[in-house]
């Protein structure tokens, strides 16, 4: 008797679901993702075999390179109550605008005298304006010395934590500038601070 031919039939996959999960997937990444920020200025920190990263929240950073320093607060709501803490402190009008600006401003380096005028830029103009940086002297209550107090006030209020402060210096920079940044930061009892470095490889 002769056998019969079942007829083939090509399996098909419905991809359907795979192709939602990876969409998602996708959105939530590029949502979630935090866009890396250019430092105001070019600093080529040395190298060195620790490997300890930077905590995503709850730190400062002061930037150091030319003889210019540079303050990042990490954190929107951080830098609105220390904007506003300063405002009132130094009795700096700043406008609604200016403020929400200086929000999404993660580093900056200007005087404080000036700050207004530089948050009025457009944003093309503020990329292009050459910042002076934050004024550093041996008086007692310098420009840095001002942004970090109120920084860390900010921070004990919101968060119900001291945040770590970590020095970002060029690996070129000269050292009176950078005993400038530690004498601020020791006039309010800031003696531990990190060092950021890039990760050296150890040779066998």
């Amino acid at each position: 008797m002769p056998r019969v031919k079942v007829a083939r039939k090509s399996t098909a996959i419905d991809m359907t679901a795979m192709c939602d999960v990876a969409f998602l997937l996708l959105t939530f990444f590029i949502l979630s993702a935090k866009p890396k920020t250019e430092d105001p200025v070019k600093a080529e920190v040395p190298a060195s075999i620790a490997k300890e990263a930077i905590p995503e929240t709850d730190y400062l950073i002061i930037t150091v390179g030319g003889g210019k320093a540079f303050f990042t607060i990490e954190g929107d709501d951080v830098r609105r109550e220390t904007i506003k803490a300063m405002a009132d402190q130094y009795k700096i009008p700043f406008t609604p605008a200016q403020i929400n600006t200086f929000v999404h401003t993660e580093s900056f380096g200007v005087p404080l005298s000036t700050l207004p005028q530089f948050l009025s830029l457009n944003p093309a103009e503020r990329i292009a304006y050459k910042q002076p940086g934050i004024p550093v002297d041996t008086t007692e209550n310098n420009d840095l010395w001002k942004w970090v107090n109120q920084a860390r006030k900010a921070n004990a209020l919101l968060h119900n934590k001291d945040p770590r402060v970590a020095i970002k210096g060029d690996s070129r920079e000269e050292y009176p500038t950078i005993k400038k940044i530690i004498m601020t930061l020791q006039k309010q009892h800031v003696d531990k601070f990190s060092l950021i470095t890039s990760l050296k490889t150890v040779s066998k």
